[in-house]
């Protein structure tokens, strides 16, 4: 018996030990992570921000003054020393979502997460994320000094990532029982590429050939118009575009495949976009001019951005920077100002490809057949095995559907031709661009930018105001690209593409303002072709309007402009909808809602009940206008809310009005009521479970963690309006990632927030700290330190000593 205990003690012993030290399925090893040494508790410990370091390769000192938002001011003697030094301080604060992300970009997931990854992964590598990547750094290369700065800025990672032992290491990498791996320069163009697929891999191509086919060329039409009879384009209306002197490619004589596409690629987030503009000294309070930009995008934790000082004696440039890219992204330095918005232009198309046999080798291009390239994808999975998965490169792209992903067809698949897998030097603009002093420089610096296609905007010191719509634009056919093309007919290949002179712009315009808020880029009389990728109608005309509505503007009205929940979409549609819809049936639950938004103003504002019947109306009322949509085993994209708006109230009879279910023949009026009866039901159903539905605790807004099902690590229930139709575009996960106002004094007076926290750790008091004042409406002014001796705001300083001093 006495061995029997020491035997079944010693069992038990080994069981502890191994569940303690294992990770089971989703949980983290135990022992290790919450060992006191080395586990989460570790996390717990306040940021440091002074003392002295010594690290090798620094030429000269550095210095690094951290604010009381933990914002680093980093004063370098020279370029090299600068990026090293922006790489380490950005590992320091950042480091888990500077390298998940790029996991993430190349398909990698899997090897951190395990098998749930794997499908996202297989769509990573076919989409050729790491072959863009590839492409980007092969340009990149040919610009030694980029490519030095970028070396420098991994060494300075890698400086940080070699000082960490285990007890250092973020607490999700404790969770997910991984450790970092060595930076290099390829994952700065793998995050690159991140940002491309995220804001220019929208496209609708095979969707719109199903509803070509089903429904017939003049319907569609109807439905899917290039242009809006509203459009406020980026580039004013007035604009002479008799400098250009390159004409529109010709459309050939040629016919589409109409294939039936069963199942399409998840698409990006159609609210990715954003909102600037800029105003000239003229319409400004002060005479100087104003710049503002507000990106939007999915909001997390760690936040998207991460906000710094980068100077040397010769530049001082602030503002947001991307994790893992060099310089300022959004932001100003002592001369100028600039900002990005998101120009979606349609630079994604599929190409049917056509096998000579089973081999795949060849396929079918004009009069011949041309050779293949093969991929060999090898995706890894946590804790050893390994899958494969071979992906053909055609001259268009790769083959992403075929009969191993996502189709049936040996002999056919569908390529991609993907403005992302062309390579670019972007990085340099941006580099570029933190040193600009005037116009000439801004124009320079984006010149050579690639993708994702983004309205710059721009604003100097010397009076200067200006946007270009920048990218790389094929020069395309009229209507090419909306469809799937033949990939055999050299005539549907992409033409040459657009001069770069010839890039939508403007600048100094008579009206004293620029600006974009993911809209049409210009009207019809611009002479290339431009497809309507489901641009914006409502914060572009509400933005404008207030720039019309006054002639000086001062700090406090932009701020107000950027936090506006005014919803030009409601108040375009409801009053139309509270006129003719017949409230004779209603129920004194259903008037009593129904009154409620009867005198609503319009203001998606938290306290409000309105807004929450609108979010909830609108969706149900869209839905059943288009019920025709629904049909198996078929991917399509409904039309874009604008035109479905235009249709209710203008053809209120129209056969898409009717639903396709019932015997009757409805009318908008016969949806208008049948919706609002099930928004009402839905409405009293959750006031019974959560109480009063105020627009606040219905909309239940979030910034989440970048792992899912990390409530601890997340905010929720956050107090702030708008939805994705307002200039303050908040949906419940989804909005204003960082907001900027700039006056160009001398020097410029700077004014931001974003929805987080300069650290990445959860258990930093820098983690959320600046979420409460962003969600309603508050700004920090930002302490553009003049020179390396200022100390106001300043809680700490660091030193970077170069290793031979």
């Amino acid at each position: 018996m006495k061995y029997l205990k020491l035997i079944l003690s010693l069992v038990l012993t080994i069981v502890v030990f191994y569940v303690l030290n294992t990770k089971l399925g989703s949980v983290p090893p135990i022992a290790k992570f919450l060992n006191p040494y080395t586990g989460i508790w570790q996390n717990e410990t306040p940021e440091n921000v002074s003392g002295e370091m010594t690290i090798s390769g620094f030429v000269e000192p550095v210095t690094i003054h951290y604010d009381d938002l933990l914002i680093p001011h980093i004063f370098a003697q020279n370029n090299t020393d600068l990026y090293r030094a922006q790489g380490y301080v950005t590992a320091k604060h950042r480091l888990w979502q500077l390298e998940f992300q790029t996991y993430a970009a190349a398909g990698r997931l899997s090897e951190i997460v395990g098998e749930g990854a794997i499908n996202y992964d297989r769509q990573q590598r076919r989409l050729g994320m790491v072959y863009g990547a590839e492409q980007a750094l092969a340009k990149m290369k040919g610009d030694s000094e980029t490519m030095s700065y970028l070396q420098a800025y991994s060494d300075g990672i890698n400086a940080h990532i070699n000082s960490l032992e285990d007890e250092n290491l973020p607490v999700e990498y404790k969770l997910l029982d991984y450790r970092p791996e060595p930076w290099n320069i390829k994952k700065t163009a793998l995050l690159l590429m991140y940002m491309t697929k995220t804001l220019a891999s929208r496209e609708h191509d095979l969707e719109y050939t199903n509803a070509l086919r089903i429904f017939g060329e003049d319907t569609f039409n109807k439905l899917y118009p290039d242009f809006f009879d509203i459009v406020d384009p980026v580039i004013p209306k007035d604009t002479d575009w008799s400098f250009v002197t390159a004409e529109q490619t010709a459309r050939p004589l040629s016919e589409i495949p109409l294939d039936t596409i069963p199942e399409t690629l998840p698409k990006p987030n159609p609210n990715n976009g954003s909102n600037n503009w800029a105003i000239s000294g003229d319409k400004s309070a002060t005479g100087n001019p104003m710049l503002a930009n507000d990106p939007h995008l999915t909001l997390n934790l760690p936040s998207i951005w991460y906000v710094m000082q980068l100077s040397t004696p010769e530049h001082s440039s602030m503002g947001a920077t991307l994790p893992g890219a060099l310089g300022i992204i959004s932001g100003f330095n002592t001369h100028i100002a600039w900002g990005v918005t998101n120009a979606t232009r349609d630079l994604l198309d599929w190409y049917k490809i056509e096998f000579k046999d089973n081999k795949r080798t060849q396929y079918k291009y004009g009069d011949g057949w041309k050779n293949t390239t093969m991929r060999i994808e090898d995706i890894q999975i946590k804790n050893g095995k390994t899958i494969k998965d071979t992906v053909l490169y055609t001259h268009h792209g790769p083959v992403v559907y075929d009969h191993n992903f996502k189709g049936d067809n040996a002999l056919s698949g569908y390529a991609m031709k993907w403005i992302g897998l062309e390579g670019g030097n972007n990085q340099s603009t941006f580099l570029d661009l933190n040193q600009a002093k005037n116009y000439n420089d801004y124009l320079n610096a984006i010149k050579p930018y690639v993708a994702p296609a983004q309205n710059f905007v721009f604003a100097s010191t010397e009076g200067d105001i200006a946007l270009w719509v920048q990218g790389k634009f094929p020069n395309k056919w009229e209507g090419q690209g909306k469809f799937l093309m033949d990939g055999s007919n050299p005539d549907h290949d992409w033409p040459e593409f657009i001069p770069q002179e010839f890039n939508a712009h403007t600048k100094n315009p008579k009206r004293g303002f620029v600006s974009s808020a993911n809209q049409h880029p210009v009207d019809e009389q611009y002479p290339f072709y431009v497809f309507n990728d489901g641009y914006d109608t409502y914060r572009s005309r509400i933005i404008n309007n207030f720039f019309r509505s006054k002639d000086k503007f001062s700090v406090e009205d932009l701020k107000g402009l950027q936090n506006s929940t005014f919803n030009l979409k409601a108040s375009e549609m409801l009053p139309y909808i509270l006129e003719t819809m017949d409230t004779s049936s209603l129920t004194e639950d259903e008037l009593k809602i129904y009154n409620e938004i009867k005198d609503w103003n319009f203001y998606s504002n938290i306290e409000k009940r309105a807004p929450s019947i609108w979010s909830t109306w609108w969706p149900k009322l869209y839905m059943k206008v288009w019920d025709e949509y629904e049909i198996e085993d078929v991917a399509l994209d409904r039309p874009f809310a604008y035109q479905t708006i235009y249709m209710l109230t203008h053809m209120p009879n129209d056969e898409f009005m009717d639903i396709k279910e019932t015997p009757e023949t409805e009318s908008a009026q016969d949806l208008f009521l049948m919706t609002f009866k099930e928004t009402a039901k839905e409405l009293i159903q959750w006031k019974v479970e959560n109480g009063a539905y105020t627009y606040q605790k219905y909309k239940g807004t979030f910034v989440g963690h970048l792992l899912q099902g990390l409530p601890a690590f997340s905010r929720f229930e956050l107090p702030i309006g708008g939805d994705g139709n307002t200039v303050n575009a908040m949906s419940k996960n989804h909005g204003p990632s960082w907001r900027m106002v700039i006056e160009l004094s001398s020097p410029p007076q700077a004014y931001g927030i974003y929805p987080g926290g300069q650290s990445g750790n959860p258990g930093s008091i820098y983690y959320d700290n600046l979420i409460d004042d962003w969600a309603v409406g508050k700004y920090h002014k930002l302490n553009f330190l003049q020179t390396n001796e200022a100390n106001e705001g300043i809680i700490g300083t660091k030193t970077i000593k170069p290793s031979n001093q």
